[in-house]
């Protein structure tokens, strides 16, 4: 295992003062991260091609494909999922607990007979606060035109080996690094007929009293030619929800006051994936979309959003719909079907990059201040106060205090203000921006950002 431990250089930038004057990525910036780069540079494109064209193999991996066969259908492919997370465990000295989580579904649309929804989950423990976890996941489900269709051939290549083979590649390149909190790696089933492994795995968190920060759903991270005749391989989109409605009268006042609108836990991490997308990845772009996801469209992000825990969907810019839940064929010249031919795999590695980054800071850094709040009404500054996350105390160096105006979609201001409970920014007025808290390491690793109030937990209920 290794870590490159910075402690001397601690908060080089971060405890400057920064004046309104500074451009907004320089006033948040703080001390490059080799190792995140290294991690950036460990992920192989050739092991992410490898990986989908054996998922492209199986022929379909239908939720109700066949389960018996070793070469074709959902269970052959989950059982072959389970055996690439055994490798990789066994190349970092067992570092990994590899599981089935299951449950039976039955009596839904889609899932008219019972069915075993069996996913496949990898789980990289921490070692200060093994119970504070982030995960990254895909879906191994496949389908065509037809949802209920469980016996033609769908190749799935795009929607979703991709996302699959991301999470393995992350994995590889993970297990061998060692983490503040834990890192799960999920292959989730079921999502084509109802998002069940998602919700099956959701569950077993909220049940297990995981302390989830982070969902990063890979769904589709590998096709750069979209329908609409554009072709590029720089950009991304990442969808994070808003604020949930569902909140009493005092929660959804000052959900209104303090920036409920725009901010949410999970559009925090979304942001928090932006940043670490400019400084670590190069040639990426993200799109912060303030949306669950696409319009008529879902995905496995949703169940954790669910049941409050931040979650967003990371994907390619521009789709090709011929390309998705498409019978094999050509019509009119047009070769419809997800097929293998269709997956750019620089670009997947470009985006699974992207969330090792991102989880490693994030498993680095320590847990997110709790009961974030704020005051300063009819005051010339602001006072922000918060409680310290007991679990992770010794990882923690101190906090950073964020604002940005009210229309600016990243943090634009920042400044250490360190291990203290309560700080006041002085002449700074509460009804100009919007605020928020992060928690820092003693290694300058920032968890996301916190903003006040209720909404701005996370609030798993």
């Amino acid at each position: 295992m290794t870590k490159q431990w910075l402690a001397p250089a601690l908060l080089l930038g971060l405890g400057t003062t920064f004046s309104f004057g500074v451009h907004a990525q320089d006033a948040v910036s703080y001390e490059d991260k080799e190792e995140l780069h290294d991690i950036v540079k460990a992920v192989e494109a050739d092991n992410i091609e490898k990986d989908i064209r054996k998922l492209v193999s199986f022929g379909t991996r239908h939720t109700l494909s066949e389960t018996e066969s070793d070469t074709r259908g959902i269970g052959a492919a989950r059982r072959w999922i389970y055996s690439e997370f055994e490798k990789i465990s066994q190349a970092c000295g067992g570092c990994l607990e590899v599981m089935y989580v299951s449950d039976v579904v039955s009596g839904e649309d889609r899932v008219p007979d019972p069915v075993e929804v069996k996913s496949v989950i990898a789980i990289q423990k921490g070692t200060t606060d093994p119970n504070r976890y982030v995960m990254m996941s895909g879906d191994i489900d496949s389908r065509v035109s037809d949802v209920m269709d469980y016996t033609s051939d769908a190749p799935g290549a795009n929607d979703n080996a991709s996302g699959v083979a991301g999470t393995l590649e992350a994995a590889r390149v993970l297990s061998q690094y060692e983490f503040d909190g834990s890192i799960v790696y999920a292959a989730l089933a079921g999502e084509e007929q109802g998002l069940f492994g998602g919700k099956i795995l959701a569950k077993k968190a909220k049940d297990e009293n995981w302390h989830l920060t982070a969902v990063l759903n890979n769904d589709m991270i590998g096709n750069i030619e979209g329908i609409n005749g554009v072709i590029n391989n720089s950009t991304a989109r990442i969808f994070a929800e808003g604020t949930r409605m569902n909140e009493s009268d005092r929660e959804a006042t000052m959900r209104r006051y303090y920036g409920g609108e725009v901010d949410s836990p999970s559009r925090n991490l979304a942001r928090y994936i932006d940043w670490v997308a400019d400084r670590y990845v190069p040639n990426l772009d993200t799109m912060v979309i303030y949306r669950l996801d696409r319009f008529g469209r879902g995905g496995h992000h949703r169940p954790f959003n669910d049941l409050g825990y931040p979650g967003i969907r990371i994907m390619e810019t521009n789709e090709n719909y011929n390309r998705q839940h498409q019978d094999l064929r050509t019509e009119n010249g047009i070769k419809y079907g997800d097929t293998i031919d269709g997956v750019n795999f620089e670009y997947a590695a470009k985006l699974t990059a992207l969330n090792a980054a991102s989880l490693a800071s994030m498993a680095w850094a320590p847990r997110p201040p709790a009961n974030v709040e704020i005051e300063g009404a009819v005051k010339p500054d602001t006072t922000l106060s918060w409680s310290a996350q007991s679990e992770d105390e010794e990882n923690i160096a101190g906090y950073k205090v964020y604002w940005r105006l009210t229309d600016a979609p990243q943090w634009q201001f920042s400044r250490y203000v360190g291990n203290v409970n309560e700080y006041t920014l002085e002449n700074i007025v509460i009804d100009n921006y919007i605020f928020g808290v992060a928690s820092v390491s003693k290694d300058g690793f920032e968890s996301p950002v916190v903003f006040p109030g209720p909404a701005g937990q996370f609030s798993i209920e």
